[in-house]
């Protein structure tokens, strides 16, 4: 089959590599869409935890190819997506509902073979079936929604509370619908694209400021949230002198797994600060799948463009464009 390849960082190339047939408990999806994760490309620059060589791709939809032994309630032909997440079951923390921090942690697309590939194959027990009005392009954002879902699910929005959010990219957007649809006051947004913002005011944000333009718009206001979506240091550095008393502060965006930014412990200390971090999912993916489904948070919108496979080689090695938002792979 067909598949792009992470041979190490910044270099990868589409291979013709071996079909992978399902063993026991496992089935193998013919991919449909992939959607390119800012984790993605922290994997091709050598950022995050993988090793090469690696297929990589996370969220992504399909049809059930084959089915391995053991496996039932699933037949091929089946429409269906994925939570890339595995998790041992048997460690101290999947025994005390921290399975996200499992100490035998596996990731379809990021320590195991993923979906930029022509088939991938999954436990059967990270199925999620796709109803049948979802579209395939709906169904690869189940994974990157079960983020946000697990994001919220942290945050504990509270009636009334003003929020800020760093970022108005694919993530960032759909933050801004779950964050909306959960009791904030206010919700501003901060990004450097114009276009981006523009999105975010027409799906709940009541204030978009230009990064540069942040410090002479809200002069000194604190908040009662804080959230960072970006990753970039420097606006996690930015993002701290914005909580006000007793403050929640969530780090959502994937950041270099070398940085490092400063905290002053007073005060932390001192203001009841709340410093959270959000990784991945935790069994968050079928709420986000009927999120999608009901059509309480939009995606469609936010497909940039569509790429095949050969294309997506060109979008790794070139600088971005900063108003993209989502980037799929029609396989």
């Amino acid at each position: 089959m067909k598949a792009l390849v992470i041979e190490k960082p910044f270099q990868a190339s589409i291979q013709e590599v071996e079909y992978p047939i399902p063993g026991m408990n496992e089935v193998t999806i013919k991919v449909e869409r992939t959607g390119i994760c800012g984790t993605d490309i922290h994997i091709y620059e050598g950022t995050y935890m993988s090793s090469y060589p690696l297929i990589p791709g996370h969220e992504f939809s399909g049809v059930i190819h084959e089915i391995g032994a053991n496996v039932t309630g699933y037949s091929v032909g089946d429409r269906v997506s994925a939570d890339p997440n595995i998790f041992c079951g048997h460690c101290e923390y999947c025994q005390t509902h921290r399975s996200n921090q499992c100490l035998n942690f596996a990731a379809t697309g990021v320590t195991r073979n993923g979906s930029m590939a022509e088939y991938v194959r999954v436990p059967a027990n990270t199925l999620i079936r796709m109803p049948d009005p979802m579209t395939f392009q709906q169904g690869a954002f189940i994974e990157p929604m079960a983020c946000v879902v697990y994001a919220m699910n942290r945050l504990q929005v509270q009636a009334g509370n003003r929020v800020i959010l760093f970022g108005a990219g694919a993530m960032g957007q759909q933050l801004v619908q779950a964050i909306s649809r959960s009791g904030a006051s206010e919700l501003v947004v901060v990004d450097i694209s114009p276009s981006k913002l523009r999105i975010a005011e027409q799906y709940g944000a009541t204030l978009t400021v230009l990064s540069d333009e942040l410090d002479a718009r809200l002069c000194g206001q604190t908040f009662d949230i804080v959230v960072e979506a970006t990753g970039i240091p420097s606006v996690i550095q930015r993002a701290f002198s914005y909580m006000g008393p007793a403050a929640k502060y969530l780090q959502f965006g994937v950041a270099d797994s070398d940085v490092t930014v400063s905290l002053n412990p007073f005060k932390l200390f001192n203001n009841d600060w709340t410093i959270l971090g959000s990784m991945a999912v935790h069994y968050t993916t079928i709420p986000a799948m009927r999120w999608i489904n009901e059509g309480r948070i939009q995606v469609d919108h936010l497909v940039s463009q569509t790429l095949s496979l050969e294309e997506t080689l060109d979008f790794f090695e070139k600088p971005k464009d900063r108003d993209l938002l989502k980037t799929q792979i029609q396989i």
